[in-house]
C-alpha cells in the first residue's frame, strides 16, 4: 500500500476514533498529495512514496517554524496544536539518523569528497542532501557539517 492510501485509510480510523487533531493533519496531507499529483507538469497524475515524503517533510518543517513562532508570542494553546500535528505527520516519515548516526555518514560523505576546510561546504551539502534525503533535515545537516569542516 502506497502512502497516499495509507493516508486515506488513516482518515476513516481518524473519523471512527473522533481524532480531530490527526483527521486535520490527515486532511492537510491528503489535500497537499492530490495538489502534487494533479500540479501542472506532474507526471502520469501519480504520487511516489518518495515525492509523497518530501511532501510530509516540508509539512513538519512548517509546522515546527509555526510552533516556533506561536510560542513566542505565548500563544501556547497554538503551539501546542501544531506539535501534535507534527507527531501524526512524522508517523509517516522513515526514521530519523541520530546525532551520532549523521555525524558518521558526514564523516564518510567528507572523505570522499575530499573536502577539508568550511570552504568546501558547497561541495559536501550537494553530495549530502541527496544521500540522507528523508532521513536527516537539511538545518541538522547543515549544522553538523559546518562543526565538522570547522575542526
Amino acid at each position: 500500500m502506497n502512502l497516499f492510501d495509507q493516508v486515506s485509510e488513516d482518515i476513516k480510523d481518524a473519523m471512527r476514533a473522533k481524532d480531530k487533531l490527526a483527521l486535520e493533519a490527515l486532511r492537510g496531507m491528503k489535500k497537499e498529495f492530490i495538489e502534487a499529483k494533479t500540479a501542472k507538469g506532474a507526471t502520469d497524475h501519480e504520487l511516489t512514496d518518495e515525492a509523497a515524503i518530501q511532501i510530509v517533510q516540508k509539512m513538519v518543517k512548517q509546522r515546527k517554524d509555526s510552533a516556533a513562532i506561536y510560542a513566542e508570542q505565548a500563544r501556547e494553546d497554538l503551539a501546542q496544536k501544531e506539535l501534535g500535528e507534527v507527531l501524526v505527520l512524522e508517523r509517516y516519515l522513515p526514521k530519523q539518523l541520530s546525532a551520532q548516526e549523521l555525524e558518521a555518514a558526514l564523516t564518510t560523505i567528507i572523505t570522499e569528497v575530499g573536502a577539508s576546510s568550511p570552504a568546501d561546504m558547497g561541495k559536501v551539502m550537494g553530495v549530502a542532501t541527496k544521500k540522507l534525503a528523508g532521513i536527516a533535515a537539511g538545518k541538522d545537516i547543515s549544522e553538523t557539517t559546518k562543526r565538522l569542516l570547522a575542526k
